[in-house]
């Protein structure tokens, strides 16, 4: 082969590789566009992030810092159960879950004088609350709600007697579920059991870990006792969805090391069998290729994902084999199908899955290596890349000049 063929399919390449990256990043605009609008639309319908606030309960005193002497819950018992369950708006599936909480406190007066208790119960900052129902030792009470949206109630106690304050509602949210202490100086006897219907469990930054967990049953409890200090935030992460335009993206940003595999081993195993490709049929690979990621990222607006991964790869099999075969007949088919296969279709699945990504390249990369590294180990490279010169027929005496 000769070098300049050499350059001008690496001029390909690299061609190739920019067109790729415009289909990347249009992609990936238009989802980031799009998907910023659709998370307002969903978080206006089914709520954002949930954040519940461990409350507080507080008595007056002039011989505490701004008048409010703090009250810890002396034991607390929380339950929540979280249903999973997405939800698609527009071309995007969002991360939406229903919640049922129900949270039993105990806070006792620590004076030796009847004291009156102020508790605040902080809400959810969402739109979406069902079911509200506040109990004060086991009697419904009437509370008021305060200016950022907590339950307030205010109660005469007897010196050193306990009050049980229990709250309970159904609400929706997204991404994710926060149980926050604002105040973690000190929590005394605190549990708290969560129960989820998904077993791909995550926990948010910051959060602690479960102190059991029947992972089995999808369900966690955080034991906090008899008392800590600085106890760590408790919550889950809704699990991750697969939407189809991020991977058309992130695929169609690697493709060009796919198609740099497949020319490789095509150009090697094609000149050891005396096929000569001309940088033109390099050119149609390529876009036989682009043909795949193209048909992939518009597909999957009007069918479903996978359905459209399986009719994109069919397209762009059948137009660079059949084209292979035309150019080299059932030789060059032979090396072609099972490398597009391997390093097109099998190389773009692996990004259906987190983390494979680097790991299918590192495998593919040492399984190309090794299989060139067998087959060409014989073989005369200086012939193989050296330009011979064509043979003249050899130079037949004039009879005439004999006469």
């Amino acid at each position: 082969m000769k070098t300049s063929n050499l350059f001008s399919i690496a001029g390909i390449l690299l061609v190739t590789t920019f067109a790729w990256f415009i289909l990347g990043s249009a992609i990936q605009t238009r989802t980031d566009e799009l998907g910023s609008n659709m998370r307002k639309e969903v978080q206006q319908v089914w709520g954002p992030n949930l954040h519940q606030q461990h409350p507080v309960a507080f008595y007056l005193s002039p011989n505490v810092p701004e008048g409010k002497a703090l009250i810890q819950s002396e034991k607390s018992r929380v339950r929540a159960f979280i249903h999973y369950e997405p939800k698609k708006r527009g071309l995007m599936s969002h991360r939406t879950y229903d919640v049922n909480f129900e949270g039993n406190y105990t806070f006792r007066n620590p004076t030796r004088i009847q004291q009156t208790l102020f508790l605040q119960f902080p809400l959810p900052d969402t739109q979406g609350l069902k079911g509200v129902k506040i109990t004060l030792d086991g009697k419904d009470t009437d509370v008021r709600r305060a200016a950022d949206g907590s339950l307030e109630l205010a109660l005469e106690v007897g010196a050193s007697t306990g009050v049980e304050l229990k709250v309970a509602y159904q609400t929706n949210g997204t991404n994710s579920w926060l149980y926050e202490f604002p105040h973690p100086e000190r929590i005394q006897d605190f549990e708290l059991f969560l129960k989820t219907n998904f077993g791909e469990y995550s926990f948010p930054t910051g959060c602690g870990s479960p102190t059991q967990r029947d992972e089995k049953n999808c369900e966690f409890t955080w034991a906090y006792q008899p008392d800590v200090l600085s106890a760590p935030n408790i919550g889950m992460d809704m699990p991750k969805l697969l939407n189809p335009a991020p991977v058309a993206s992130r695929i169609s940003f690697f493709a060009p090391v796919s198609l740099l595999f497949f020319v490789t081993v095509l150009l090697l195993l094609a000149s050891l069998k005396g096929l000569a490709l001309h940088p033109m049929h390099v050119c149609f690979v390529a876009a036989g290729f682009f043909a795949f990621h193209l048909l992939f990222a518009y597909l999957t607006d009007v069918i479903p994902m996978f359905i459209a991964f399986g009719v994109a790869a069919i397209v762009s099999v059948i137009l660079v084999c059949s084209y292979l075969r035309a150019v080299g007949g059932n030789a060059l088919l032979r090396i072609a199908l099972p490398a597009q296969i391997g390093y097109m279709v099998l190389f773009s699945v692996s990004f259906f899955f987190d983390g494979l990504t680097g790991l299918t390249i590192a495998i593919g990369s040492v399984i190309t290596l090794a299989l060139l590294m067998k087959v060409t180990a014989k073989t005369p490279w200086k012939d193989v890349f050296t330009t011979k010169a064509p043979r003249r027929p050899p130079v037949i005496p004039s009879l005439q000049s004999n006469v």
